[in-house]
């Protein structure tokens, strides 16, 4: 009888520690683990959303600066003539094209208000769609040739 108890408490001393082994061993890797992934994540969240809220105030100090350049009167007017082409009122706006070059420099005889008339029967013509004449009918084929768009 005492070498079946002697066997069976060989047997039985590696499979004690290991159960608990594996129970502490869960346990660290759950307490662990899992809140340290969490919180990671959501660190770089925020890290994220810091930087995306840093970037807004950048623009939004931006847009506050550019609204006080254009507050006044005078700004605001150089605005709308520059962007906008407007003048103000009995004034009138020229504008002067600049014409083709030769070799990068602009001479009278590159605009084209010095360039000679063209020829009528010089300028080619093509003719894309041809209208034919109506060929009478009743109101209801005129009004239908009238709104002929609507194909």
């Amino acid at each position: 009888m005492s070498t079946t108890n002697v066997h069976s408490r060989s047997a039985q001393g590696p499979h004690r520690w290991m159960v608990p082994l594996a129970v502490v061993t869960a346990g660290a890797m759950i307490a662990i683990w899992f809140p340290f992934s969490a919180l990671w994540q959501q660190q770089r969240v925020i890290a994220q959303a810091s930087a995306a809220l840093a970037a807004v105030r950048g623009e939004q100090q931006a847009l506050d600066v550019q609204s006080h350049q254009v507050a006044s009167t005078r700004a605001q007017r150089d605005l709308a003539r520059a962007d906008y082409q407007l003048v103000s009122p009995g004034q009138s706006l020229i504008q002067v094209l600049p014409g083709r070059a030769a070799n990068g420099v602009w001479t009278l005889r590159d605009d084209p208000g010095y360039q000679p008339l063209a020829r009528p029967d010089t300028v080619p013509v093509s003719v894309t769609h041809r209208v034919s004449a109506p060929t009478g009918g009743g109101f209801l084929q005129r009004l239908v040739r009238t709104l002929e768009f609507w194909r």
